[in-house]
């Protein structure tokens, strides 16, 4: 089975947010991802990483007010010192948590002038961090319409003209079912470039287990091949985070 990964975004809410490490572990999860960690101190989570024994797989930049609207703003056409000035925040957070990735949103945009503003900014930002790898995801429009990245042929594009060694594909499972309706098809046509997996369920993004996508065949091709990253359960848990565990397990 590939090794497992707990978003604690969006898993264990029951506790607060620096107990939900200490959750995670006990779970029986060796790693974690945490989409938004800019609104607690970098150092308390370091060391609750290292008291529980964690690695970190990801965390997202710029970091969107996910509230407000924003999903991130690198294909916002103008937006180069905002992001710029967001991303060397993010780099200080990474200094201390050393993720092993770094998400960059494109936020809400469209046309010629977006894409040229994503990818000037994906080569600023993988000049300027060479050594922290760095991933693009398309996510569908049902979710967050209007999302700049919201299709694999355009992601896969972007990659090639960057042509940025340290940038690579975040493959989200339920995103390329949203968007394509054919997983097996799209980790077979993209999955090379992906660096990091993330998974849900397909009706309501809940516990990646029955549904439309059939995960138990997703994860034995993935050993298949010899995948090397985490497989990160990015999902809403139905009801108890302990109680819909069952997917890592099929």
């Amino acid at each position: 089975m590939p090794t497992f990964c707990a978003n604690l975004t969006m898993m264990f809410t029951e506790h607060a947010c620096i107990d939900r490490f200490g959750a995670a572990k006990e779970a029986g999860f060796d790693v974690v991802e945490i989409l938004f960690p800019y609104d607690h101190p970098a150092q308390e989570m370091r060391s609750a990483l290292i008291r529980h024994d964690l690695k970190l797989a990801l965390i997202n930049t710029p970091p969107p007010n996910w509230a407000g609207g924003d999903r991130g703003y690198a294909a916002i056409p103008n937006g180069e010192k905002r992001f710029q000035y967001d991303f060397k925040r993010t780099m200080r957070y990474a200094q201390l948590l050393k993720p092993t990735h770094i998400h960059i949103m494109a936020g809400r945009a469209k046309g010629a002038v977006a894409r040229a503003t994503f990818i000037k900014n994906l080569k600023w930002a993988a000049a300027h961090a060479p050594k922290q790898s760095l991933t693009i995801e398309p996510i569908n429009q049902t979710d967050i319409p209007g999302y700049f990245l919201h299709d694999f042929d355009q992601a896969a594009e972007i990659l090639t003209e960057v042509a940025a060694p340290n940038l690579g594909l975040q493959f989200d499972a339920y995103h390329a079912h949203m968007i394509t309706e054919d997983l097996p098809a799209t980790w077979e046509a993209f999955g090379h470039r992906a660096v990091h997996i993330q998974i849900a369920g397909s009706g309501g993004r809940h516990e990646p287990i029955g549904g439309d996508i059939d995960y138990p065949a997703f994860f034995a091709q993935l050993d298949t091949e010899g995948y090397k990253g985490v497989v990160s359960g990015e999902y809403n848990p139905k009801d108890h985070t302990l109680d819909g565990l069952d997917w890592m397990n099929p």
